[in-house]
């Protein structure tokens, strides 16, 4: 059987099979459905060799026939059913078009400019629904190995936490394992101890909390956080933090207000032209 499919699909390749405008040319047969070249060679991936070209296609032939013998038996067996599964494939049909032709109003008219008084209103309106349900944190912290050669200096500026010594600590920063010296970000609390797994050595509660400092060493080098401020659950998520999320809410809305007002406007219409008549 192998060798017979390694036949077909050489034939195939190598486009030795005569075949003409009004004429298709079959490779395989199940039942009274046919496979033919044609159907095959657009799906044949370019610069492919002619291994891997018999490869690919014994196995879309294998592929297809066991799709038919499963369609054949299916229909065999699911003939009671056959009106059932019509009205499905119809329904899928009609939700397929409908749904095209949304998208393609949405991408047509849908205004995607969200501005800064669009997201102000929303979220003042909103704010509930942005509780968190786990810890924000803005922090910043530095890591040093134990190769470097200035870990006083780097303390020492570090503590500072001002523009001047941030600079200089930049200046540096080849030095670092790791750094993040940008505190008006918040961040999850799971993501911090990604970053500084020894803060899972804290209790929780006492690090989460503001203007928290820790200096912590270990075998590989010293570890320095500073928490400036703290979010906990169930308290409102700020502004900076729910933006994505703000937008995105923002534009769904927007899209199913356009959707509503396109599905008014046809109804009107088919009423006033008599083409929507409800007896």
């Amino acid at each position: 059987m192998q060798k017979r499919l390694a036949s077909i699909a050489l034939l195939i390749v190598l486009f030795s099979c005569v075949n003409n405008e009004n004429t298709k040319t079959p490779i395989a047969k199940v039942h009274d459905k046919f496979l033919y070249k044609e159907d095959i060679e657009p799906l044949l991936p370019d610069k492919i060799s002619k291994e891997d070209s018999l490869l690919f296609v014994s196995s879309f032939i294998n592929k297809w026939a066991k799709e038919q013998l499963l369609l054949q038996k299916a229909k065999i067996n699911l003939d009671k059913e056959e009106e059932s599964i019509q009205q499905l494939v119809e329904q899928y049909r009609q939700d397929l078009y409908i749904n095209k032709y949304k998208e393609a109003i949405v991408k047509q008219d849908l205004d995607t400019l969200v501005t800064q008084v669009d997201i102000d209103s929303f979220y003042t309106s909103n704010k509930e629904i942005f509780k968190l349900n786990e810890e924000l944190l803005q922090l910043r912290y530095i890591y040093l190995g134990n190769d470097v050669l200035n870990p006083k200096e780097f303390i020492s500026l570090f503590k500072s936490d001002t523009k001047e010594s941030d600079a200089k600590i930049i200046e540096q920063k080849l030095q670092l394992k790791a750094y993040n010296l940008n505190d008006s970000i918040w961040v999850r609390y799971y993501d911090v101890l990604k970053k500084a797994p020894f803060i899972r050595s804290y209790d929780k509660n006492k690090f989460l909390r503001k203007n928290k400092y820790i200096q912590k060493e270990d075998s590989s080098g010293v570890y320095l956080v500073k928490v400036k401020d703290v979010l906990l659950r169930n308290q409102i998520a700020p502004m900076s933090y729910a933006l994505p999320t703000i937008k995105q809410m923002i534009l769904h809305k927007r899209k199913l207000e356009l959707l509503r007002k396109i599905e008014e406007t046809l109804t009107e219409d088919a009423i006033k032209n008599k083409e929507f008549q409800i007896y």
